[in-house]
């Protein structure tokens, strides 16, 4: 490792292709594993940021005067208590300066490094590959103030305009490579590679044009056993056909959370990207686009804060038990 932080002090010296207002964009880079420390740490500086520090998990928990710049890239695989503390705390401090993080994890380790992140609005990618990295990176820079945006020169416009170019093309080849995905998911969207395309709930417009959701009787929610028995035939395809051919995440988790409201179950973070049927950086994707859209929440765990759940919101939820309702005067009007 000491290898890796003296090829990050030597990078540091570098001056960045990329300044914003001749003022670079500082990183701070925080992985054990040396190779994928320095792959990081490349991958920001050729992006256009000026790395400030490069080094192990166990930093996270040494001096936090320290600055930790306007992004902070994260590679946490295996988490203990004190590295859970430390992300916690770093989340508060990446909200408070109103910077952008990057955390990326292992299946295993979602569930309580998700519980950690409550405030920052992390990207989260799990076992990513260094193409997924770059993408997250160039999110980051769509992401940055416009202030700073303002504050660039002809030359750095011309730059980051070529380094929004290439990520694009980037992520299209990654389409290329494997079965394409239904209308309509994140990867596929034109325009959508940088920033996800916002989702509207639009409900009733009462008198003065306002928006209002309309609060009539609510139809009681289906028979969990009928979502079920509907999740099961949607997965059984996949036994005849391309899973992806007929990938649709967004409707997979509201299925499956309708269904565990039913039930009164709970649901972790896992739990819902593996219900999603993609791979759970895509899906961590679709549940973050759900809930600035209005359909899911956030839910604390009341006995273990480092804990967290996602649920339907009560009008995601109003508005599945309608649609079952229509779904079920619709089948009674065929017999």
């Amino acid at each position: 490792m000491t290898q890796a932080l003296a090829r990050y002090d030597s990078v540091h010296d570098e001056a960045p292709p990329y300044r914003a207002g001749h003022l670079p964009l500082a990183v701070s880079v925080f992985a054990d594993r040396p190779q994928l420390c320095n792959e990081m740490g490349d991958d920001a500086v050729a992006a256009g940021f000026r790395l400030t520090h490069g080094g192990v998990l166990a930093d996270l928990h040494g001096d936090e005067s320290r600055p930790l710049g306007e992004a902070v890239l994260i590679d946490a695989p295996l988490v203990d208590g004190a590295t859970l503390a430390a992300l916690a705390r770093i989340d508060m401090r990446v909200a408070q300066a109103g910077a952008q993080m990057v955390v990326s994890t292992s299946l295993a380790a979602l569930d309580d490094v998700f519980g950690c992140l409550d405030q920052s609005g992390a990207q989260v990618l799990v076992e990513p590959s260094r193409a997924e990295r770059v993408i997250a990176l160039g999110r980051v820079l769509a992401a940055m103030p416009r202030g700073r945006v303002r504050e660039l020169t002809e030359g750095d416009r011309l730059t980051l305009l070529r380094l929004t170019e290439q990520v694009g093309l980037l992520a299209e080849r990654l389409d290329r490579m494997g079965a394409p995905y239904a209308a309509g998911t994140p990867d596929t969207v034109p325009g959508s590679r940088l920033e996800s395309p916002a989702i509207s709930f639009a409900g009733a417009h009462g008198d003065d044009g306002s928006e209002r959701l309309v609060r009539a009787v609510r139809p009681a929610l289906p028979d969990p056993r009928l979502i079920r028995r509907i999740i099961r035939q949607r997965q059984l395809r996949a036994g005849f056909f391309d899973g992806e051919l007929f990938a649709d995440p967004a409707w997979d988790m509201l299925l499956d959370l309708t269904a565990s409201r039913a039930e009164h179950e709970r649901v972790s973070v896992t739990s819902l990207c593996i219900a999603s049927g993609v791979p759970p950086t895509t899906a961590l994707r679709w549940i973050g686009l759900m809930t600035e859209g209005g359909l899911l929440e956030r839910v604390e765990d009341e006995t273990d804060r480092r804990r967290a759940f996602i649920t339907l919101t009560d009008r995601a939820a109003d508005a599945m038990a309608r649609y079952f309702s229509e779904l079920g005067r619709g089948a009674e009007q065929l017999v």
